[in-house]
């Protein structure tokens, strides 16, 4: 069985391109940093209003917490 050199080529450029692409799907951080840039550009507020919200829910749980011990 021979196989052309072209098909071997062909086979690492598919193979490199899955890894890349399982690299990026594994890489959290990095796509979150993406779509935080992205939000940013596109509409702040929205950016702002998240931050808030996530504030509001840490503060809450913390509160929570706190309260919960304290009994």
């Amino acid at each position: 069985m021979t196989t052309d050199r072209s098909d071997v080529e062909r086979a690492r450029a598919e193979l490199a391109a899955t890894v890349d692409a399982i690299t990026y799907k594994l890489n959290v951080p990095k796509r979150t940093a993406e779509r935080v840039q992205r939000l940013r550009d596109d509409n702040p507020l929205a950016l702002v209003g998240l931050a808030v919200g996530v504030a509001v829910a840490v503060g809450g749980a913390v509160w929570g917490i706190v309260a919960a011990v304290r009994r």
